[in-house]
């Protein structure tokens, strides 16, 4: 009777994990060492006895109706902004990453996009660099100052910068598809809107909805984030809650807004299934 042998306990890959590990580990300490990266600081028992302390303050969350009424109205407040927000960056992002697609160009066609074309579509997508390259906090510390307190700061900033965001991951995902279809569309006369409709969109429709709703999700943590400069929404109170020291008041709001953004999680779940 003969026995088999054992198999290599030893993985034949070894050497080059290591040697992975350990180059990236010599990037990462020289960057940890710039950042001043200590997170050892945060088991100091000095430490963890001022954390416990913080903490405690937030249980439990405040409850009173009124408050809960606020609250209620802030949060319906900071989803209006963020909806409202992305709704204006819609309107940015999509023709702009029309212009900015390669397989939607008529002069494309022949293989070599005309130079007017080429330079339009380069201009579009450094003008969606510069749209997205500015922090949206920027955008509402700007506004703030030209428009004043309250939500339109905030609905101004996310619909700049999430227009770029959009706008430069749609004109990806329509050129990472099959083209094959639009320019047949738009070698027989169709037009870029009648090319995209029936051409590209079909076949990328769930993709670009799930980023779509996943970015509007972002901007619901970003409306929170805005209202810290006077944007309005939860933010504003949340701050306001955090100045005085009100950590049950903090504690009801972070949990609402955890509730907020499991909801458009889950909005975001059954899109996708329902476009798969």
């Amino acid at each position: 009777m003969t026995t088999r042998p054992h198999p290599a306990l030893r993985d034949p890959a070894w050497l080059g994990r290591l040697f992975g590990c350990l180059a990236v580990l010599a990037l990462c300490w020289p960057l940890g060492a710039a950042t001043e990266f200590k997170p050892w600081v945060l088991f100091d028992p000095s430490n963890l006895a001022v954390t416990r302390r913080y903490l405690s303050q937030f249980f439990p969350p405040a409850s009173a109706p009124e408050f809960l009424t606020l609250v209620a109205k802030e949060a319906w407040r900071t989803v209006a902004m963020a909806t409202v927000g992305v709704s204006l960056a819609l309107v940015l992002a999509i023709p702009l990453a029309l212009l900015a697609t390669r397989s939607l160009s008529i002069s494309a066609l022949s293989g070599r996009m005309a130079w007017g074309p080429a330079v339009l579509r380069q201009g579009v997508r450094g003008l969606l660099t510069v749209l997205r390259s500015v922090p949206e906090l920027i955008w509402a510390l700007i506004f703030v100052r030209v428009v004043g307190l309250g939500p339109t700061a905030g609905v101004l900033a996310i619909a700049l910068t999430y227009a770029g965001m959009l706008g430069k991951v749609y004109a990806e995902v329509l050129e990472s598809g099959e083209a094959e279809a639009s320019q047949a569309l738009l070698r027989n006369g169709a037009g870029r809107l009648q090319a995209f409709a029936y051409g590209l969109l079909p076949q990328n429709a769930a993709e670009l909805s799930s980023y779509t709703v996943y970015r509007w999700e972002c901007a619901i943590r970003s409306s929170v984030v805005l209202g810290f400069v006077g944007a309005g929404g939860l933010g504003q109170q949340l701050d306001s809650s955090l100045k005085m020291f009100q950590g049950q008041e903090v504690s009801t709001m972070l949990l609402v807004f955890i509730a907020l953004v499991a909801l458009a999680d889950s909005f975001s779940a059954w899109l996708r299934r329902n476009l798969a």
